[in-house]
């Protein structure tokens, strides 16, 4: 029991509070009642703000002795429950106020908010009560999803994932099979492992849980696939302006310029093309080609890359803009008498379009000096582009992309070959069926195709696992969702956080979140 009364008359609302006489206290080392005082000593007690005002409660508590015998305690302080704790100058409600907003915002931004609900602390102090929140007693996992992320630079990190509940275990830096079979082996009972197919993360889960069923994720399997075909569209680069359509030719009487061939820069052109094409076709490197001829090798590589001679004058395409769209209304403007910008940017301006003046005015320019808009070019697709026209399943494609890849494949028949392959596999994960991956491997092995060979050889060590990845429902989905948690927390604390500090919020965040969703939301009225 409690005797209250309030002081309101500062910028503090303090609540001074006694406890009652006749109330007998339980000992804090062993639990016997106990009522023989010994003193009473005063506590200031932080709580909840009121009103917009900070809270202090002067508490005065009793000093008890002991009454058993062998206790190692002689005396004890009395603790009022749902008020005080031991060695704590918060109540219990505030605490959690500050343990939360810790965990939410971690330091610097956790302060900033306590500031606001009138309870000043340091980010050094959040941080310390955010720390002493004990994690969540681990339990073994059924289903556990291992897969690594990007501390900071090179350095990478390991994420364990409870796949069942969705929720995160651990994470430690590096990428160590000897510290994951150590876990395992510290928490028996696991018994699927998904994972990406990392050699390391193979070796560990053998290690440390030897009749774990090893599953390779069927995103990265998909993932690998893609880089191995960028690697191919890479390598037959030159292949790749075949996608974009035939351009029209000029109209014969428009056609006033002179023959490229008879200028002087089309002479250089062809006098640079020959002599760089007449010394690749000796095998010598860009670097020893350079100091011969006197040029830098940026330009060897281009010469040496180009089919014609016509390819290195050509002007590079010019990108898209906001503009295109209203370059015909431009025209047939500038052909009925209207040649100020600053007007024909108001007449597009209320057209709906949001560019700026000076974009009109440079598009209008060539339109002065007699010559046409400069309309867009189309620009060759690049490496990563062709890669995602072909990873794409045909249902999903753009007709553009469609039409463009169609015209690649005829032209580059390794590309071909390499789009064959990655629908024979999309086949696969798209109707769990592994029953034909080991006549698929042999194609890619094959293929002649560096890439996919190396490929091969590598899916074939860890075959097992890649038929579990294609024919089961295990799959690392939800570490990829908790990576990208991780690295959100990360940008909350400008990517300076420790180790241990961000599993601590990795950890909690999530359980605090699911906490929050299996609460029932209260009825209005």
């Amino acid at each position: 029991m409690l005797v209250v009364s309030v002081d309101s008359s500062g910028p503090v609302l303090i609540i001074r509070a006694r406890t009652r006489a006749c109330a007998p206290a339980g000992c804090a080392g062993c639990g016997t009642p106990s009522e023989w005082v010994h003193s009473r000593y005063e506590r200031h007690l932080a709580d909840a703000a009121v009103g917009g005002r900070p809270v202090r409660i002067d508490l005065i508590v009793r000093r008890l002795y002991c009454e058993n015998p062998a206790c190692p305690k002689t005396t004890f302080s009395e603790q009022v429950p749902g008020l005080t704790v031991r060695y704590q100058r918060r109540t219990p409600l505030l605490q959690q106020v500050v343990e939360a907003v810790g965990v939410l915002l971690a330091g610097r931004g956790g302060a900033r908010m306590l500031r606001v609900i009138d309870v000043a602390l340091s980010r050094c102090t959040v941080l310390s009560q955010l720390m002493r929140v004990p994690l969540p007693p681990l339990v073994t996992p059924r289903v556990l999803g291992v897969d690594d992320f990007a501390l900071y630079g090179d350095t990478y990190g390991t994420l364990l994932v409870d796949a069942t509940t969705r929720l995160p275990l651990t994470l430690w830096e590096g990428r160590d099979a000897e510290q994951l079979g150590r876990w395992l082996r510290g928490y028996p009972g696991v018994e699927v492992a998904c994972r990406d197919g990392s050699l390391v993360y193979r070796q560990g889960i053998t290690s440390g849980a030897p009749d774990a069923l090893q599953v390779s994720d069927r995103f990265h399997l998909w993932q690998g696939l893609s880089r191995q075909i960028q690697k191919i569209a890479s390598a037959h680069h030159s292949c790749l302006p075949a996608a974009l359509p035939e351009p029209e030719p000029p109209p014969a009487e428009a056609s006033t310029a002179p023959d490229p061939a008879e200028t002087l820069a089309g002479r250089h052109a062809r006098r640079l093309f020959e002599a760089v094409h007449t010394l690749t076709e000796t095998g010598r490197s860009y670097s020893s080609m350079s100091r011969e001829l006197g040029l830098d090798r940026r330009t060897v590589r281009k010469y040496a890359r180009a089919r014609t001679w016509q390819d290195v004058m050509r002007r590079s395409p010019r990108r898209t803009t906001t503009l295109d769209p209203y370059l015909n209304y431009l025209q047939q403007r500038w052909d009925e008498g209207e040649h100020s910008a600053k007007i024909l940017h108001q007449e597009l301006l209320a057209k709906s379009y949001l560019g700026h003046y000076q974009r009109v005015k440079t598009a209008v320019a060539p339109l002065r000096r007699g010559l046409p808009l400069d309309a867009p070019r189309e620009r060759p697709p690049s490496p990563r582009e062709a890669t995602r026209w072909i990873i794409t399943a045909p249902d999903r494609r753009a007709p553009h992309a469609a039409q463009r890849l169609h015209r690649l494949l005829d032209r580059c028949p390794e590309l071909q070959r390499a789009h064959h392959l990655v629908r024979q596999f999309a086949v696969m994960l798209d109707t769990r069926n592994a029953n034909p991956l080991p006549e698929w491997l042999d194609q890619l092995t094959n293929s002649g195709l560096p890439p996919l060979v190396g490929m091969a050889k590598a899916l074939r060590e860890d075959q097992s696992a890649v038929i579990q990845g294609i024919t089961t429902r295990y799959n690392s989905g939800v570490n990829e969702g908790r990576i990208t948690d991780v690295k959100l927390q990360k940008s909350l604390m400008a990517g300076r956080a420790g180790k241990p500090l961000l599993r601590h919020r990795v950890v909690l965040i999530a359980h605090l979140r699911r906490r929050d969703a299996d609460r029932p939301t209260p009825t209005p009225g």
